[in-house]
Parts: structure tokens; C-alpha cells; sequence
């Protein structure tokens, strides 16, 4: 490595996942031209890279707030661009960070460009990206049917409260519920099934259990919200919008790239199914050279007359909604679902809602400064998957609705401290 060659992390080398950092390079020759290189291995072990070429100013120096890629895994002028323009060696693989307390760590160096290969490395510094801030409480939860992850803020607060159904998926993930709790939320996430000493394998969900656990974080100490928030991705977002509908102590529900109709498996509350489930006709899946497939035109049509008793009664729900759609998610018509509920809730006379469309962006809307993924395997469908969207673009909405959310959470989730003491 060149010992005058400079590369440093603004302001630090450590930060929060959900930080942007600046990227310079100084010490280099004037008008040099680099390659600057990122890369991390996630916790199943597979490798995630990006490399974008930059021409060093008159003075050495290399800015990627102030000067464009010219060529590499994204072009042009994008501070963070390193981070999300990464890629996994192999195809078909997202990019898997649930644990909270291991951080995510990417290595950036500068190399000389050379026309074939990797040039020499002229610099090197590692970031570590943490998704639990200092001070955050990280509280395993098996109590009753719930089996989860609580969260809590240092500090007396009082907090609103927030649950995570990160996705309709086995297992469990830390990191959405990680980075709102050090945030300045107290946030539960649970798993749905798959998890712990909970079923591989299930055929039907019951609210019961989102209403367990609804009333298990209304009753923490920190919590100050009258209600809890509710946050949702892909299928989870139609449990949302039901748990909104039908179960007291919801305020606000964050619905990101779902369905407004109650899809896969039945949902029954209190031993009585209260929505059968949309369907799917796998002969409109759409195979792809890639050996990813198109799901989103499986899904029947939820407005046609055999299919509305599947429809979520969103009119029924006390709180607030932010609908959150991608306009190019190729796992569902997330946009067209959007739209049935705004114009559903004003044909009923409401006006508890926001929505948001995000045009080029595809399904997987997280927490930014993650590798985009264009494709993974579908557990449901059994097979990989394309999400769609530009990675660009993707980049910019997931920036944009991370402040949104909490934004939306802080407003509707009221904290009263008095009832807060009242607990103590």
C-alpha cells in the first residue's frame, strides 16, 4: 500500500447501518485516476462487491459527495453509491443481515487502475456499520404464544411503541426493529412462524397472536403511546392492515409493498376464520432468462366479485395508515393495491392516510445503504425471484421513506408521560 495514499470515513469509520458517511481520497497524484472498491461478506458467508473508477483532482484529492464515477457499478455523482451498487458473487442472492448485534462491516480501498485486473492497493479502511446504537436494550421475548426480539431506547422516556412483521418469512429479522428502536422507539419484533419452538410449516394465521403481542408492548414501561405502530413488508402487510381493522390499540400502520387483500392462508380471530385468503395461479408466473421468475401476475384479481370477501375492511380501523408503494415491484401490484385502498377509505368518508409511490423502485424498500437486490429465492414460491426496480432509484426511495416512516410514527404515536409514570 502507498504510505502518502489517504482514505478516510467522515465522520467516522463507525456509524449506524442507516448513516450516509463521506468517502475522499487524498494523496494521490494530480488528476490520478482510482478505482475505489467496497466489500462485505454477509452472515451466511456470501460475498457482496461494487468498484466505481474516479479521476483525483488538480490537488490529489477525491470527493464521492462533490466528484462523478466514470465508470463501474454505477456512474456519476452518488456519495453512497459504493454501498448500495454492491453485488453478491452469485446469482440470485440478497443480501441477509438479521442479527442486530454484529455489525456490518465493508472494506473500501483504492487501487491504481490498470486495463486488466485488480491495480495495486493503494489504501485501505474498514466500516463498521452497527444496527444497534449504544445504550439500546436487546431483550429476547418468549412469553405466551410470542416469540420475538424486544428493543428499548436508554433513558426514561416515555416512547412510542412499535411492532415489526418484517415479512412473511421463517425466522426472524433484528435489523428494521434495531435501527427504529436507536431511533427513539420501543419496537417488538416477532416472528410468524419457524422460529424457536414455533411451527416449520402453517396453514392458517390467527389475529390472536398479533393481538398478544400488541398488548405485551402497550405494557412496557417506556412505553407513552396510547397505541402501538404497526410496520410491515410483502405479505405481512395485509396481517397488518387486519390487525389495524380489527384490533383495538392500533394508531398507525406503516403498509410497504402488499396486498389489500388477505392472501396465501386463512386469517381467523378468536377460533372464527374472519378472511379467507387470495389465491394464486402459478400458470402466470413468468420464467426469465436469468432463472428468476415474474410472480406479481400470479396473484388473482382481489376486486372481482368471488374474490372481494378476501378484501381487508381498512374502513374499520381507528388509526392512521402510510401506504408505501414501488411502482416497479414485480412481486406484487403493490401500486394498484395502493390505490384500490385510498380510493376504498374515501369512498367510505376517511382521510386517516398518506401513500407514497416510488416510480423505478422494486419490492425489497429497507432500511438504506444496503446492497439492492434484483433477485433471491421465494420461499413460497420455491424458487428465485425477480424484485424489480433500478438500483438508483431504489437507493433514493429507501433513503427518503426511512425518514418518512419515523416521521409518521412520531406523529401519530403520541406519547403521554404522565401514563408513563403511572406504570413506574
Amino acid at each position: 500500500m502507498s504510505s502518502q495514499v489517504r482514505l478516510r470515513l467522515l465522520p467516522s469509520a463507525r456509524c449506524l447501518f442507516d448513516e450516509p458517511i463521506q468517502v475522499t481520497v487524498a494523496g494521490l497524484r494530480s488528476r490520478q485516476v482510482v478505482t475505489l472498491r467496497a466489500r462485505s461478506t454477509d452472515e451466511r458467508g456470501m460475498v457482496f462487491s461494487s468498484s466505481a473508477t474516479y479521476r483525483a483532482d488538480g490537488s490529489g484529492e477525491i470527493d464521492l459527495e462533490r466528484d462523478p464515477s466514470l465508470r463501474g457499478s454505477y456512474v456519476g455523482v452518488e456519495p453512497m453509491g459504493l454501498l448500495w451498487s454492491m453485488r453478491a458473487d452469485a446469482l440470485h442472492k440478497r443480501f441477509q443481515k438479521t442479527h442486530s448485534l454484529n455489525p456490518h462491516v465493508v472494506k473500501f480501498s483504492v487501487h491504481e487502475e490498470e486495463e486488466e485486473g485488480e491495480g495495486r492497493m493503494l489504501a485501505e479502511v474498514a466500516n463498521e456499520r452497527f444496527l444497534i446504537a449504544e445504550g439500546i436494550s436487546r431483550c429476547p421475548v418468549k412469553e405466551g404464544n410470542i416469540r420475538g426480539v424486544l428493543f428499548t431506547p436508554p433513558g426514561g422516556g416515555p416512547f412510542p411503541g412499535v411492532l415489526d412483521l418484517y415479512t412473511f418469512g421463517g425466522g426472524l429479522s433484528e435489523k428494521r426493529a434495531a435501527l427504529l428502536a436507536s431511533r427513539g422507539f420501543v419496537v417488538l419484533t416477532v416472528a410468524l412462524y419457524g422460529h424457536d419452538d414455533m411451527p416449520r410449516n402453517i396453514r392458517e394465521l390467527h389475529l390472536d397472536y398479533f393481538e398478544e403481542a400488541i398488548e405485551f408492548l402497550r405494557k412496557r414501561d417506556k412505553v407513552g403511546s396510547k397505541g402501538v405502530g404497526l410496520i410491515s413488508l410483502s405479505k405481512s402487510g395485509d396481517l397488518a392492515l387486519s390487525a389495524a381493522s380489527y384490533l383495538p390499540g392500533v394508531e398507525a400502520t406503516v403498509w410497504i409493498n402488499g396486498c389489500c387483500a388477505n392472501t396465501a392462508l386463512p386469517l381467523y380471530y378468536k377460533k372464527s376464520q374472519i378472511l379467507p385468503p387470495l389465491m394464486f395461479d402459478i400458470s402466470k408466473i413468468i420464467p426469465t432468462e436469468s432463472g428468476a421468475s415474474i410472480v406479481k401476475y400470479g396473484v388473482e384479481n382481489p376486486l372481482v366479485e368471488e374474490n372481494q370477501a378476501t378484501l381487508v375492511p381498512i374502513e374499520q380501523a381507528k388509526g392512521h395508515f402510510l401506504f408505501v408503494a414501488a411502482e416497479d415491484d414485480l412481486n406484487w401490484d403493490s401500486k394498484a393495491y395502493m390505490d384500490q385502498m385510498v380510493e376504498r377509505l374515501r369512498r367510505h368518508g376517511k382521510n386517516n392516510f398518506e401513500s407514497v409511490s416510488y416510480p423505478a423502485a422494486g419490492h425489497y424498500l429497507e432500511p438504506p445503504y444496503g446492497p439492492y437486490c434484483p433477485s433471491s429465492f421465494h420461499g413460497l414460491v420455491g424458487k428465485p425471484v425477480l424484485w424489480g426496480g433500478e438500483p438508483r432509484s431504489h437507493a433514493a426511495a429507501e433513503a427518503h421513506l426511512w425518514k418518512k416512516i419515523q416521521e409518521f410514527f412520531r406523529t401519530h404515536l403520541s406519547c403521554d408521560a404522565t401514563q408513563t409514570k403511572a406504570k413506574l
